[in-house]
């Protein structure tokens, strides 16, 4: 063997092993890389859970969405039943009001015009915004409240400055004094004097109202019989008349009521009692020569047949609220009559 074999040899043992040599498995393993490979599986781990977290979502959003979808079917196919329920309920009580009236003999009924201004607080009594949250704070009041809208604003502003009178009937109507209450016996046309008519009449009626509680409060006994019944009229005859001061406070009482109305109280400011009786017989019964409308009399046509509806109908059949304070009006006219007694012993009601 040469010198240059030996020395191979020998270099050959010396260096070390080819890195291209498989390593053999190791039996201790570094914390960086077992920390490496905690934080893979970790991170592997969070994002299947995402994914199923996210499709958990999506499965239950859908789920949502087509409950609220059902919902809202139903519900709108309830609306449509109930306004179809309410729409047949409304006309057959109009049929049956229309067979009614016609079978008494009174007047159709007249439909309510669309076009009218709705009391919702617009019109004439409106005010700009900025005004008006100028004039709440001028009360002390808060400018806007959650949720508020302009109209709501406006009537709490209305609300606010409306002065209730203090009485039987607390009313908007700014009362007039006694020596004021006289009425005209003709019918006023232009608006400022039926604004001054509807304060004469809620005036004389609040007074009558006012005198029969102070009457039945200074009686002595009042365990009777004819005590309590007195009383329980004046109660019913108050709580009747209420619509009708709202009636005077918007002004849309009928022209064919305040005319026998005027008449009534004009006469009983004048102590004619007997007048504002006939007055009130006019008022509710009319002077139709069959008043509860009767339409047929016999088998045979007459000569004067056609009598029996002509004339005037009275409003006492027309609707309860109507028929509730014309009834308690003619309580009142009880009640004058002893408290103010007239001259004339002939005016006194039966």
């Amino acid at each position: 063997m040469d010198f240059a074999s030996l020395m191979s040899k020998e270099i050959a043992k010396t260096n070390p092993k080819s890195e291209d040599a498989p390593s053999k498995p190791t039996k201790y393993m570094r914390r960086a890389e077992v920390e490496a490979e905690r934080q893979r599986a970790y991170l592997a781990e969070q994002k299947e859970l995402d994914e199923k977290r996210l499709a958990r979502a999506a499965e239950k959003r859908k789920r949502d969405e087509d409950a609220e979808e059902e919902a809202r079917l139903r519900d709108e196919k309830r609306r449509r039943m109930e306004e179809d329920t309410r729409r047949r309920r409304e006309e057959a009580a109009k049929e049956e009001e229309r067979k009614r009236r016609k079978r008494l003999g009174l007047p159709e009924l007249r439909e309510e015009d669309s076009a009218e201004p709705s009391d919702d607080g617009d019109g004439d009594d409106d005010l700009p915004p900025q005004e008006l949250v100028n004039k709440l704070r001028a009360l002390g009041e808060p400018a806007t409240l959650f949720g508020e809208t302009h109209k709501a604003r406006l009537r709490r502003y209305t609300r606010l400055t409306t002065v209730m009178t203090k009485g039987p009937i607390p009313t908007t109507l700014q009362l007039l004094e006694e020596k004021d209450m006289k009425v005209d016996g003709d019918m006023p046309q232009s608006k400022e004097a039926r604004k001054l008519l509807f304060r004469q009449l809620a005036s004389y009626f609040t007074m009558v109202l006012r005198e029969w509680q102070l009457a039945l409060a200074q009686e002595e006994r009042r365990d009777t019989f004819e005590s309590k019944a007195a009383f329980n009229a004046m109660t019913q005859s108050r709580e009747n008349m209420v619509p009708l001061f709202r009636k005077l406070e918007k002004g849309d009482l009928d022209d064919d009521i305040i005319k026998p109305v005027i008449e009534i109280v004009k006469a009983a400011q004048e102590r004619r009692y007997v007048d504002a009786n006939d007055g009130y017989l006019r008022l509710s019964i009319g002077k139709a020569a069959w008043p509860i409308g009767v339409t047929m009399v016999g088998i045979h046509e007459r000569s004067a047949r056609e009598k029996l509806h002509n004339g005037e109908r009275g409003h006492v059949m027309g609707d309860e609220v109507t028929r509730k304070y014309l009834q308690s009006i003619k309580r009142c006219l009880t009640f004058a009559q002893v408290r103010w007694p007239p001259e004339d012993v002939r005016q006194l009601m039966g």
